[in-house]
C-alpha cells in the first residue's frame, strides 16, 4: 500500500473547511493512518519546504503556513500520491479540474486549500517529518458501502 501526506492549509482550516475535504478524501478510497492539528513554526515551516528556498514565494508561502492552524494526515491507497494529486487538482485552482478540491474550494494560488506529496519518496519524508512511526496506524482499509 502507498503512502502520501497530505496538509489542510490554514485558509481550509480557517473557512471550516476540513470536514468537508476530509470526507473527500476518505470518499476516494484513501485510509487516514495518522491526523492532528498543528501550529506550524516558521524554523518547522522553513524546514518543511526548504525544497523551495531559493524560489520568489519561499517567504510569503512560510508566512502563510504559519498564520493558523494546519491539519496533517498520513494517507494509504493503492497509488496514493497519483490519486491524491488527481483529487487536489492543478496548484492554481483557476487551473484545476472541475470537482477537484482546490477548483471547488481553494481562492488563489497561493492559498489553495492542501498541500499533497508529489512522489513516493517526497511522501515517505514528509510523513516522518509529521508523524513517528508509533503515531500511524497501517493497513486499516475498511471495505467500501
Amino acid at each position: 500500500m502507498e503512502k502520501t501526506l497530505a496538509i489542510l492549509k490554514p485558509d481550509c482550516v480557517r473557512k471550516r473547511l476540513v470536514g468537508a475535504v476530509a470526507a473527500r478524501i476518505e470518499e476516494a478510497g484513501f485510509a487516514i493512518c495518522g491526523m492532528r492539528m498543528l501550529l506550524l513554526s516558521q524554523r518547522d515551516a522553513e524546514a518543511f519546504y526548504q525544497v523551495h528556498q531559493s524560489r520568489p514565494f519561499f517567504a510569503e508561502l512560510v508566512r502563510f503556513m504559519t498564520s493558523g492552524p494546519v491539519v496533517v494526515m498520513a494517507l494509504e491507497r493503492e497509488n496514493a500520491v497519483a490519486g491524491f494529486r488527481a483529487l487536489i487538482g492543478a496548484t492554481d485552482p483557476a487551473e484545476a479540474a472541475e470537482g477537484t478540491v482546490r477548483r471547488d474550494f481553494a481562492d488563489s494560488k497561493g492559498e489553495n486549500i492542501v498541500h499533497g506529496s508529489d512522489s513516493v519518496a517526497n511522501g515517505q519524508r514528509e510523513i516522518s517529518f509529521f508523524f513517528a512511526t508509533r503515531d500511524l496506524n497501517e493497513r486499516i482499509l475498511l471495505p467500501q458501502p
